[in-house]
């Protein structure tokens, strides 16, 4: 049996994870000056959170710097210190410290003893402006007597769960002691008979009398983590004369006022900044009204799960689409007149079964605030560096796609962001010249459409500088020096391996390991990635990634003796040409005339070395599809076979990689299908020998041309 302690501390490293993005977020809606009062009690409890656990956990060092970062938090969101911008960065690079210290708890390593020293001491430096010592805010305070000023009644009844979510009554008495004179009643009157008890169950509920001369926020702050887990009354009963009439006043049906040395003990981790004599506490200024917890509250329950869970539950998902697609295709042989019900079970068990796939994919779903969360600090650390000013606008955070295309988008997505700064934006004097605000834009977008994610980066530079990326190229020996190449090519040629522009290697670019690799990693998640420049107006680039990676809209194509599945998503048109649509090139390759444009059909036959397919477009179909750059492709293929559902299985994994195919599934009939790339069938047909050092085949071609058609690659 798995250790319980162990079971904790990993849900409080999950709950570290949340709370650090929340702390980051925080800090920088801070630093852009749009933060309103709750984002600063946000930030402030993400620390104070992260220091309740570590202390729960006995990790002294985190709970220590944690101590002295929300003791800075507090005295900024209680107006005892002037927000700076000074103190934003070291606020950061507490975060950085902060991070550190949970990485390394979590891992089970001691960090170096000078390890966050020099920001702590900067920390430090800036609380001595409230004129407060700062040994009395950042030590944990020895116990002292509480000197009363408020009297507080509080009624705190625990719902039945509380035990089965990890909380603990007697760590709330504690905390709640050291906010001043306590005094406890304990009532038993739902305590069942003992054949009928639950040991998980909670079945105590409590009275407290509290006299202190906290506020209502700091009672509230006990119980923050088991507010949605319990009925909580606070009553404010006026001004305390003196102990004395306390005691006599509540003399009768309690324990009594607990002496110093009866007072439970204290837990430090919990309560060490909750003593009536620590200033910070005192500095909070809102108090919220009485709060009143009612068993009808309504409130959003959640349950963390592993991710193990949900794949596995994916993948029966998964095999549930196979089964239906075999059930469908058996189905499809019945005669609705001899087997109704079975037909209509059938198409009921198809529906239901699809429900149950978007629900379960609907878990797996997460925003991309998770990724666009990180940008922000990017950008402020990158345009001091560079000497640049920037602002970030960012839309559609919310907006949700598959877990696994989140993880994986990240770092690509940084890139993209480095490159805006260091290569679109302009120095602040350029463009003012230019006529600009010095102040350049990048806007981050995520948006659904289609089916598919579509992640926008758009700035306001000076564009890409076409006449500048071809001398590199030909430098590089990346194209010949007599290409032609249209703007469209040019601008991809920053994709090519080994591509860069900088005249130096910097800790931002110049290496030429970049957008090469960021076009691989979104073609891994069956993305695509496009370019739009305007000299002297900026540029966007477009990712568009598929909401889920384990299931996808396709189209079954047969070729020979051979079944493939085409995304649905790349999927224009459908057509049977006539023979004055189609020409023959010089190289013996085909283009066809399609909405007043000449586009080049792909033989998928050649491509997979398929035996006995049609080889005339038009006798068999053509299957236009986009691929990347928005460049149109004529497929050729034999017939359709059908549209459905395909679970994508990896070929990888499972055989080896094959180059053209992204995954493979299984069909209605039991067979193995390929799904083919898109993208890699385009570098492949691109990167026909015939066609190196080629210029488009015609002028009405040049909209829809692509960059490989027309220069070496090398």
């Amino acid at each position: 049996m798995s250790d319980p302690m162990e079971q904790f501390k990993t849900i409080f490293f999950e709950e570290c994870a949340e709370l650090l993005i929340s702390l980051e977020e925080g800090l920088m809606q801070l630093q852009a000056g749009d933060s309103d009062e709750e984002t600063m009690h946000a930030t402030f409890r993400a620390v104070h959170s992260i220091k309740g656990g570590a202390g729960a956990f006995g990790f002294d060092r985190l709970v220590a710097f944690a101590h002295i970062q929300e003791t800075l938090l507090d005295d900024i969101r209680s107006g005892a210190l002037e927000m700076e911008p000074e103190y934003i960065t070291v606020l950061l690079q507490a975060y950085d410290i902060l991070s550190g210290l949970v990485g390394a708890a979590q891992r089970d390593e001691d960090m170096d003893e000078d390890f966050g020293q020099d920001v702590a001491k900067a920390m430090k430096a800036i609380m001595e402006k409230t004129g407060v010592p700062v040994s009395e805010k950042t030590e944990i305070p020895p116990e002292k007597e509480a000197t009363a000023v408020r009297h507080f009644k509080i009624s705190f009844k625990p719902y039945v769960e509380l035990y089965q979510r990890a909380n603990e009554p007697i760590l709330l008495i504690r905390e709640l002691s050291a906010l001043g004179l306590l005094t406890v009643e304990l009532n038993a009157d739902d305590v069942p008979d003992i054949e009928e008890m639950d040991a998980e169950h909670a079945y105590f509920f409590w009275t407290f009398r509290l006299v202190t001369e906290l506020d209502e926020t700091a009672i509230l702050e006990v119980f923050e983590f088991v507010e949605d887990d319990c009925d909580l009354e606070i009553s404010d009963l006026g001004p305390y004369l003196s102990p004395d009439e306390f005691i006599e006043d509540n003399s009768a049906g309690l324990f009594g006022a607990l002496e110093e040395g009866d007072a439970l003990e204290e837990d430090d981790a919990l309560a060490e900044d909750a003593d009536p004599e620590n200033e910070t506490v005192k500095k909070t200024q809102k108090k919220p009204q009485s709060v009143t917890k009612s068993a009808e509250t309504v409130v959003i329950q959640s349950i963390r799960v592993e991710v193990d869970k949900v794949d596995r539950l994916v993948n029966m998902v998964g095999e549930l689409v196979i089964t239906r697609a075999m059930l469908r295709e058996q189905g499809s042989h019945l005669l609705v007149e001899q087997h109704p019900n079975l037909v209509h079970g059938i198409e009921e068990l198809s529906r239901h079964i699809r429900d149950l796939q978007e629900s379960v994919m609907a878990i797996r779903a997460q925003p991309v605030k998770s990724v666009f969360s990180r940008m922000p600090r990017l950008v402020r650390e990158l345009t001091a560096s560079l000497g640049k000013k920037a602002r970030l606008v960012m839309t559609g955070e919310e907006t949700e796609v598959d877990k696994t295309v989140t993880e994986r988008i990240g770092d690509p997505l940084m890139h993209m962001i480095r490159n805006s700064l260091d290569h679109g934006l302009e120095l602040p004097e350029d463009r003012i010249k230019a006529g600009k605000d010095p102040e350049g834009c990048v806007r981050l977008s995520a948006f659904h459409r289609g089916g598919r994610i579509f992640i926008e980066i758009e700035d306001d530079g000076a564009g890409i500088n076409r006449e500048v990326v071809l001398q590199k190229a030909i430098e590089k020996n990346l194209v010949t020096a007599d290409a032609k190449l249209s703007d469209e090519e040019i601008d991809n040629l920053i994709f090519l391996p080994g591509f860069s522009t900088a005249t130096s290697v910097t800790n931002v670019s110049g290496r030429g390991v970049g957008m090469d690799v960021v076009r691989k990693n979104i073609q891994s998640l069956g993305g695509r990635i496009t370019i739009s420049s305007q000299t002297g107006r900026g540029s966007k680039f477009t990712m568009s990634l598929p909401l889920t990676l384990a299931v996808m809209d396709g189209m079954v194509v047969n070729i020979g003796n051979e079944n493939y599945v085409l995304p649905l998503v790349n999927i224009i048109q459908t057509l049977r040409p006539t023979a004055n649509d189609v020409n023959c090139l010089p190289d013996g390759r085909k283009v066809m005339m399609f909405r007043d444009e000449y586009i080049y059909l792909v033989p998928l036959y050649e491509v997979f070395g398929v035996q006995d397919a049609i080889h005339d477009p038009c006798k068999g179909l053509v299957v236009v599809v986009e691929g990347e750059g928005g460049v149109l492709m004529g497929f050729i293929v034999d017939d359709l076979v059908n549209q459905q559902q395909v679970v994508i299985k990896s070929l990888e994994s499972n055989y080896e990689l094959v180059e053209g195919v992204s995954g493979a599934t299984i069909l209605g009939n039991g067979r193995v299908s390929l799904i083919v790339d898109i993208a890699t069938v385009q570098e492949l047909s691109a990167n026909h020998p015939a066609e190196k050092n080629l210029t488009n085949p015609l002028p009405e071609a040049q909209n829809h041309s692509q960059a490989p058609l027309s220069m070496e690659v090398h």
